[in-house]
């Protein structure tokens, strides 16, 4: 596959983060940075987010009980 060149900035705290987790890794900042791409563009994000709704379509019910509809507990009144 041909390579492109990109070039970005970004502030020194991003770049010293990406540079620690390539590091962590072990492999190149440019290797982890088209990953983390591929990971945001492809088919295991879109999987996860769709399996994240259809969760909370099949638990609506148990959360609304646990949590009541304003998201507050109504089992925290009585504690």
């Amino acid at each position: 596959m041909a390579k492109t060149q990109l070039n970005v900035r970004v502030d020194e705290g991003t770049a010293r983060a990406a540079r620690e987790r390539a590091l962590a890794r072990g492999m190149s900042v440019n290797r982890y940075i088209e990953e983390l791409v591929r990971q945001d563009t492809g088919e295991a994000g879109h999987t996860f987010v769709e399996a994240a709704a259809d969760f909370m379509k099949q638990y609506e019910t148990v959360f609304a009980e646990e949590f009541g509809k304003d998201g507050e507990s109504p089992r925290e009144g009585r504690r």
